[in-house]
Formats: C-alpha cells, sequence, structure tokens
C-alpha cells in the first residue's frame, strides 16, 4: 500500500532535522498508528504522504512509495491526481480546516467536482450517503449548513465524510480525536474502525495518546525528535516497551490510581 524508505526533512529555517531517516510500511487494509509528542515530526510525515510538503521551504530525500510514485519528487500534476482521490486528510481542527463562507455539503463534494465527471445533482447523492454514512443526523440538513452551525463532533464527521466521499485507497488521520471530549471521541474511533472494515480503507492515525491508538490500531510506530524509536505490534509496545521514550508516553497515560492520587 504504503513504503516510507529513510525519509528525512529539513526545514531551511530550523537547526536540526524534523523527519530523520523514517522507514514505515502500510499495509492494505492497515490502520498503523504513528505516536509521539508535539515536535517529534508525526505531523511532517503524514505531509509528506500526502504531498503538502512546501518544497521551497524545506530539504528532503528518501522515499515515500504510493502506488508505483515517490510522492517526494513527483510531478505537481500527479500529486493533485492523487491529493483526495486517493489519498484522504483529517485534520485536527475542522474548524479551521473548513471554508467558513461555504456550505458543508459543497465542501464534502468539492473532491469529486475537482476529480470526477459527474453531474451536480450525482455530486448531492453522493455527499448525502457520505453524511449518512459517518452517522451525520438528518444529511439533507447539515448538507445546507456552514461550518459554524455544527458542534465539533458533527463537523469532524464531515471532515471525515469529505475525506471519504470519493473512497480513497489510504487515509491520513492527524490528531482527529484531540478536540473531542470523550464520549465523542469513542464514536469517532468506532467510526474509523467501522469505515475500515467496511470500505477496506487502510490508515495512519496519528496521536499522541497511546492509549487512544491502542483502541484503534493493531500496530504501532512511535516518533520522537524526529526518529522513530520502537514499531510493533500495539499490545506488544504497549504492555513490553523497549524503549525509554516510549515507557515515558504508558506512564504518562492517566489512570484511575493516578486520578485519585492527584485528588
Amino acid at each position: 500500500m504504503l513504503e516510507i524508505k529513510d525519509l528525512h526533512v529539513k526545514f531551511h529555517n530550523r537547526d536540526r532535522e524534523a523527519v530523520s531517516g523514517v522507514s514505515l510500511t502500510i499495509e492494505d487494509g492497515e490502520i498503523l498508528g504513528l505516536v509521539g509528542e508535539s515536535g517529534s515530526g508525526k505531523t511532517v510525515t503524514a505531509m509528506s504522504i500526502a504531498g503538502l510538503l512546501p518544497r521551497k521551504q524545506c530539504r528532503t530525500s528518501g522515499e515515500v512509495l504510493f502506488e508505483g510514485y515517490n510522492l517526494l519528487t513527483a510531478d505537481r500534476k500527479i500529486l493533485r491526481s492523487l491529493q483526495g482521490k486517493k489519498i484522504g486528510v483529517v485534520f485536527q481542527e475542522p474548524m479551521s480546516a473548513m471554508d467558513p463562507l461555504m456550505r458543508v455539503g459543497e465542501q464534502v463534494g468539492e473532491c469529486l467536482r475537482i476529480h470526477t465527471d459527474l453531474t451536480k445533482e450525482e455530486r448531492r447523492e453522493r455527499v448525502l450517503k457520505s453524511l449518512e454514512e459517518v452517522d451525520l443526523p438528518d444529511p439533507e440538513s447539515v448538507y445546507t449548513k456552514y461550518p459554524h452551525e455544527l458542534s465539533g463532533g458533527m463537523l469532524q464527521r464531515a471532515m471525515i465524510a469529505a475525506a471519504i466521499v470519493i473512497r480513497p485507497s489510504l487515509l491520513l488521520l492527524d490528531e482527529p480525536t484531540t478536540a473531542l471530549d470523550v464520549t465523542i471521541q469513542a464514536q469517532i474511533l468506532e467510526l474509523l474502525k467501522r469505515l475500515n472494515k467496511d470500505l477496506g480503507i487502510s490508515m495512519l492515525f496519528i496521536s499522541h495518546n497511546l492509549n487512544v491508538v491502542r483502541k484503534i490500531c493493531r500496530r504501532v510506530a512511535v516518533m520522537q525528535r524526529g526518529e522513530l524509536v520502537e514499531t510493533g505490534s500495539t499490545e506488544q509496545v504497549f504492555f513490553h516497551p523497549e524503549h525509554p521514550y516510549t515507557k515515558h508516553l504508558i506512564e504518562s497515560i492517566p489512570t484511575r490510581d493516578k486520578r485519585k492520587e492527584n485528588a
């Protein structure tokens, strides 16, 4: 599905590399977790896959191989044909990712307008189906609303609907549940697992929270200061961590006993 080989990314205005020698694979139908604190290089890795790195502002080396293309060096025309159509992205803050002046339905269907020859009515039907697939109540009503009229959880579902409406083969999820309360977070995780199973979409799930990743991913990779420090099955990494940084992440997970101690 996707293979990253010895990826290096260095921004011109930074002293050290944002990503330093990362190698990863995402298999067909897999949800891979990528974990690390802010600044660890998780998002830059995802931007490399999505073709969203500003090439004039950074230097890259290595390979990001997807459907026979190296996304680091592929022509812009090829990247545009893959972005949205083959590779979907869901960001952490849907309110800032969506245009406040466009109705939700139009934004969910934007990818269809760019990458297909569907009529306006056909696009509308596909959008309504996608809104229904992410469990949004009354898709007809949601279609006509503006982003500010939706709650945070509904807006994140709309973003997921926009990412899957054209049926990409890979979905990049950058901290998609961080801004949500625990109940909505659990619902979004269940939704993603169902979409992965029903639609067969491979996913890269990025988070700073190993406990959240454990609920959705069978395999996890841990990043620290731009480097990949540990990979393995989620259960193996969670219960038998080898790297000190991974142990630190696990120890920082709130537990009932810790909450009592801090009360």
